[in-house]
């Protein structure tokens, strides 16, 4: 037997926030500004779109958040 315990009215938490970025929208050498954005979410969201899209993106920290360009 384990020790996990079994509970009743957990409340479920709410859904994740999910931001539209213009991935579809854009050509080759188009980019768009996350303010206070971070890195390693937009490098996990560009690989994710690269994928979905057969494009490649790259992210770059610039000022005081994260700049996301399209380069093929």
């Amino acid at each position: 037997m384990t020790n996990i315990v079994i509970e009743k009215d957990v409340e479920i938490p709410k859904e994740r926030k999910r931001y539209d970025y213009p991935y579809r929208e854009m050509e080759i050498g188009d980019s768009f500004y996350i303010k206070d954005g971070k890195i390693t979410v937009m490098c996990n969201t560009n690989y994710r779109m690269s994928k979905l899209l057969g494009r490649k993106f790259i992210a770059r920290t610039d000022k005081k958040g994260v700049r996301v360009w399209r380069t093929k």
